[in-house]
Formats: C-alpha cells, sequence, structure tokens
C-alpha cells in the first residue's frame, strides 16, 4: 500500500496503449486558454482532451495550464504542436503531453523527424528536461518513449501521395487527418466543398488503408458528435469532436433562437 504521502497516479501508459492496440478513442478539441472550461470538459468522459498549439488562441502557458486543467479533469492531454520542430515537440512532452499530433506531415522523413523528435536517444533527439512530464510519465527515458504517442497529421496533397510510406514509420504510431486542410489541398474552395466529395472520400478511404496496412491508429478530426460516429463505424479508431469555441458559438446561437422564438 503506498503511504499517506505517496499520490496514486492513473496509469501512465495506458493512453498510449490504447492507441497503439487500435482500440476506440474518442476525444475533445481545445483551443481557448481557459483552464477551468477545459477541466470540466475532460470531466465529461471523453478519452482524452487535444490543447490545439497550432491554431488555438493560447501560448505556451496556455498549453501547460490547459494539460494540468485535462490532468485534473482524469482525461488523457493530448497536444498539437505548432510545427513540426524538436523545441515545440519537446516543450508539450515536458509539460506532460501524453500524446502528439504533428502537423504538415508531407513525407516519411517528416514522419521520422517528429517520432525523433519525441524520442529520448538512442531511438531520438528530445532532450532530457521533464520539468512537469517527470510527475505524470517520465521521468526515465526509455517509459517515457512507451508511455507518450506520436501521430502525424495527413492533411497536404504531399502527405497523401505519401501516406504509406509515412505509416510505415518505425515508432509513429497513428494517421491522423486534418479534413479541412486536405479538402483544401485536394482541390476543394473550402473545407467541405462538395465539388471534391469524391476525391476526398477516396482519399480517407487511402489513409485508412495505409493505417492498417502499417498496424498503427487511424485518427480523423470530426465537427461533431455525429460525423465521429459515423468515422467510428468506417473503421477510424481515434476521433476528435471539435472544438470549445465553436461549440460555445452554436450553443448560444441556439439559446438565442429560442428566447427570440425563432424558427430552425
Amino acid at each position: 500500500m503506498p503511504s499517506p504521502s505517496t499520490p496514486v497516479r492513473p496509469d501512465p501508459g495506458a493512453f498510449a496503449r490504447r492507441v497503439r492496440s487500435r482500440e476506440t478513442v474518442v476525444g475533445y478539441w481545445v483551443v481557448l486558454d481557459a483552464p477551468p472550461a477545459t477541466e470540466r470538459i475532460a470531466r465529461i468522459g471523453y478519452d482524452y482532451v487535444a490543447i490545439d498549439a497550432q491554431h488555438g488562441l493560447l501560448d505556451y502557458r496556455g498549453v501547460l495550464t490547459g494539460l494540468l486543467a485535462v490532468d485534473a479533469g482524469g482525461s488523457a492531454g493530448v497536444v498539437r504542436v505548432a510545427a513540426n520542430d524538436p523545441t515545440a515537440i519537446g516543450q508539450a512532452l515536458d509539460a506532460g503531453a501524453r500524446g502528439l499530433i504533428v502537423p504538415l506531415v508531407n513525407s516519411a522523413a517528416d514522419a521520422a523527424a517528429a517520432v525523433a523528435a519525441a524520442k529520448y536517444p538512442p531511438f531520438g533527439v528530445r532532450s532530457y528536461g521533464p520539468m512537469r512530464s517527470g510527475l505524470r510519465i517520465g521521468p526515465v527515458p526509455a517509459e517515457a518513449d512507451e508511455q507518450t504517442a506520436v501521430l502525424a497529421m495527413i492533411e497536404t496533397a504531399a502527405g497523401l501521395a505519401a501516406v504509406e510510406e509515412i505509416a510505415a514509420t518505425p515508432g509513429l504510431d497513428g494517421l491522423y487527418v486534418g479534413p479541412s486542410d486536405l479538402a483544401i489541398n485536394i482541390g476543394g474552395a473550402y473545407p467541405g466543398d462538395p465539388a471534391v466529395k469524391a476525391d476526398f472520400d477516396a482519399a480517407l478511404e487511402r489513409v485508412l488503408a495505409a493505417a492498417a496496412g502499417a498496424g498503427i491508429a487511424a485518427g480523423i478530426h470530426t465537427p461533431h458528435g455525429s460525423v465521429a460516429r459515423e468515422r467510428l463505424a468506417e473503421g477510424w479508431t481515434f476521433v476528435t469532436v471539435a472544438s470549445d469555441v465553436v461549440h460555445l458559438e452554436t450553443i448560444a446561437r441556439d439559446h438565442l433562437g429560442t428566447a427570440r422564438g425563432e424558427q430552425r
């Protein structure tokens, strides 16, 4: 039995193992620097909450406090890092991220660079300085490598063209589709453009097949729960429902319409 002064930690590697086992995991997307709201979201029951450091409205301190809030809420904290860069990736991991979503992975070399940035030597180049993550994940390098998941975003025409090679990258745990950018990159005038629906659906099938062929997770961003359910039925294993700012606006608009008796 642990002593009264010894904190009891949840299994730090559970999230990464679930991703690698291609179990179904459902998460939520956060772009606002609002830790109390993020903590409430993390208490709902999502398997993970992703903090968006690329397009989100927060800086590094916001990522750090967001991860604190997610941990307090009992979910697994994931970070979409600002760039495929060792500093950005290392900072997210040092802050306690249990998973990384790395944007703009256009080649197998890009994927290998992302994995290397997330792993300690001899498997990678991550610098040792687990300021907060040592409380949750590390601090032994080999354990930290095992307990964190790395996903490469497929969101460009180049990434799609190389998706099979990207999926085969040693140490990569999954692919993650950014549907808005992918739609634009294959010729759409805007996200969800029906003019490219056939090409977009074919692109998703190719990503799914590449992930399945490599035995890694297949993840995708979705706008709401019904689409997330459809994607899971298609074979995606890792889906995110987005996002706090969009849902805040949607609910506020709905309540305003109800108050004014407007037809919807």
